[in-house]
């Protein structure tokens, strides 16, 4: 059997991300060309894994319009296009929905629930999403019965500190999730072992695993050293520009087929 090559459905940085919505971090200035840059050495490293590049179209009027994760949950079967907790970044699903119409079925949330992809953590069949500002009830039960039609079972996560689960916890091996203790309990994990972050790195767990490797950003080495520590091949780029807009490199891509 040939393997799929995995797609990665990107989007170009707004010139207005300095607008982005933010909730747990300070506003600081972000340099938007510079995050161009460095959403640019982004998708090399993603084709570098593998991955094929797909572009929505641009958004320039939308500042959080990069962090294109939170308009989607892309399973095997199907893509359910999300309904995101901010009002400002709901007319960003529209074109990831067009964008993702060529490789899956597309499904929808729908009012009153509120879902962002960024909250959504798919191990398998299995489907984490963590209960936070941005999603509500109501968007955990419309994905739970969503999903349930194709076989996936639905864990509702609690989590603190972070705007996003994937803030605090990803997958980075098998049977293994990168974490922060500090955000999230690991007991509501079954059957995973947890690796914690450096505690100086409290953002670091935001990583994207890419069959046989693990994309870092860069702004965490001793994480990153830790995981080279325990065998991970690991890639680093640098998005610190794009962290100051609460992303990460989860944020960045859908990743479809892998």
């Amino acid at each position: 059997m040939i393997a799929r090559m995995p797609i990665a459905i990107t989007r170009a940085v707004s010139p207005t991300i300095s607008q982005c919505e933010l909730s747990f971090v300070a506003r600081q200035p972000i340099d938007a060309t510079r995050a161009a840059m460095q959403h640019d050495a982004y998708e090399r490293s993603l084709q570098s894994l593998g991955c094929t590049i797909v572009h929505v179209d641009p958004a320039p009027e939308l500042p959080d319009a990069v962090f294109v994760e939170d308009a989607a949950v892309v399973l095997d079967e199907v893509a359910i296009v999300t309904r995101p907790g901010a009002a400002s970044r709901r007319p960003e699903t529209e074109s990831v929905a067009a964008a993702l119409q060529r490789y899956r079925t597309i499904r929808r949330i729908e009012p009153p629930a509120t879902l962002d992809g960024g909250d959504v953590l798919r191990i398998g069949r299995a489907i984490y999403v963590g209960h936070s500002l941005r999603t509500n009830d109501d968007g955990i039960e419309q994905l739970g019965a969503l999903a349930a039609e194709y076989g996936y079972a639905i864990a509702p996560i609690a989590f603190r500190g972070c705007l996003h689960l994937k803030s605090a916890v990803t997958q980075a091996g098998e049977h293994v999730l990168l974490l922060n203790p500090d955000w999230i309990d690991a007991r509501q994990f079954h059957d995973f072992q947890a690796m914690r972050i450096d505690p100086g790195e409290p953002f670091a767990a935001n990583i994207l695993r890419i069959g046989g490797a693990l994309l870092v950003g860069a702004s965490y080495p001793r994480t990153r050293r830790l995981l080279e520590g325990r065998g991970y091949r690991v890639e680093t780029v640098d998005v610190s520009e794009l962290e100051k807009a609460e992303g990460g490199v989860t944020c960045c891509a859908i990743i479809v087929g892998e």
